[in-house]
């Protein structure tokens, strides 16, 4: 722990304060060693939060930007926005942004949608930014290289050297997990068929049509299994999961998001297997709390996975391909006791919060 002489004010600036952004900032908040005072905006409408916070956060530093070293703000914030709409305050703080998604390589269904503003404003934020993080290695390297093809689509003035001057000032901290809450749950005594765990964002990057359709597959085989869909659902969702919710009502022993923090840890230390289907991840917050409760992950070997799972293991926990997929989740059906048997939670101390708030800390402290 550094002296409290090293410690500095710090403005968290969240403009979409809600799910995994949440968890993040707080568990930041909570864990590091500087004086941190959050500045947020409730988790709704998020293209008006990409437009408008700046303008909120610019009342604010020009209220009180006096008091603070840093600031630091997720890519929900306009970072070049905010620094023009006060530039004396902007320039006396260190401003870091932190990238837990970008706009350059979300799988928008129809391509013709895709608003290049707010791929403008992502990089526009990195370049007023002091330093630039991002919450996995993969989404460093796809984010750059996405930025460099769209600018090479610029008609003409295009910008020469913006994704080497990014790279130069980047780097990478995972997202942290606090594990001792996870760990509090007592483990779950596990018998009996093999429970099979979603807890992803019910959205179309999620890939949910492929996940559903091989235990569509399975129970048509007759194989025995259990089913636990959990994870964060809207009013409009795919209608996969409907569809779902119909054609394994026999397997099903949960169907939608739990009340509460401690009953949706609970339902994961009784589940064996956990699996994405995702088409779009840049971390994994789910997958990291599900196998520090005890699942046994399968994971496709794309996105950020393979680092969340050791090198050593990517041939036992990730998949290539649907086929690959199921005949995995068949051979765990007929012997359970192969998941239950292995135990992940050491290897996912590294994104316990005691190992990231340090480095977070650090990057702040530049």
């Amino acid at each position: 722990m550094n002296s409290p002489a090293s410690q500095l004010r710090i403005l968290a600036a969240e403009p979409y304060y809600g799910g995994s952004h949440k968890a993040f900032i707080d568990g930041f908040i909570k864990h590091s060693r500087h004086n941190i005072e959050l500045f947020d905006l409730p988790a709704r409408k998020w293209k008006w939060r990409m437009r408008g916070a700046a303008v909120n956060l610019a009342q604010l530093l020009r209220e009180r930007g006096n008091e603070f070293d840093v600031l630091f703000a997720s890519d929900f914030l306009s970072m070049a926005d905010a620094a023009g709409l006060c530039p004396q305050h902007a320039a006396r703080v260190r401003k870091v942004a932190y990238f837990h998604e970008n706009q350059f390589t979300y799988p928008e269904q129809v391509e013709a949608k895709r608003d290049y503003q707010f791929l403008f404003t992502n990089l526009t934020t990195c370049l007023a930014a002091d330093a630039v993080c991002f919450n996995s290695h993969y989404h460093r390297t796809s984010m750059l290289h996405e930025a460099e093809r769209f600018l090479r689509r610029m008609p003409d003035f295009v910008p020469e050297g913006v994704p080497e001057e990014i790279a130069a000032k980047s780097s990478v901290v995972h997202v942290g997990v606090d594990l001792e809450e996870c760990d509090a749950i007592p483990a779950a005594q596990r018998s009996g068929p093999l429970v099979i765990l979603w807890n992803h964002r019910w959205e179309h990057d999620k890939n949910p049509e492929e996940f559903f359709e091989v235990l569509f597959d399975l129970a048509d085989s007759g194989r025995d299994f259990r089913l636990m869909v959990l994870g964060e659902s809207y009013r409009f969702h795919p209608p996969i999961f409907d569809a779902a919710r119909e054609r394994l009502a026999g397997h099903i022993t949960q169907f939608g998001r739990l009340p509460g923090r401690r009953e949706y840890l609970g339902a994961l230390r009784q589940a064996d297997v956990v699996v994405s289907t995702a088409r779009h991840e840049f971390f994994g917050i789910a997958v990291v709390e599900a196998v520090a409760c005890g699942c046994y992950p399968l994971l496709p070997d794309r996105l950020a996975y393979p680092e969340i799972i050791p090198p050593e293991l990517h041939g036992r926990h990730l998949y290539a391909g649907r086929r690959d997929l199921r005949e995995r989740l068949e051979h765990l059906i007929d012997r359970p006791g192969s998941a239950r048997a292995i135990d992940l939670r050491p290897e996912m101390e590294r994104f316990s919060w005691r190992r990231i708030a340090p480095q977070l800390d650090d990057l702040l402290a530049g």
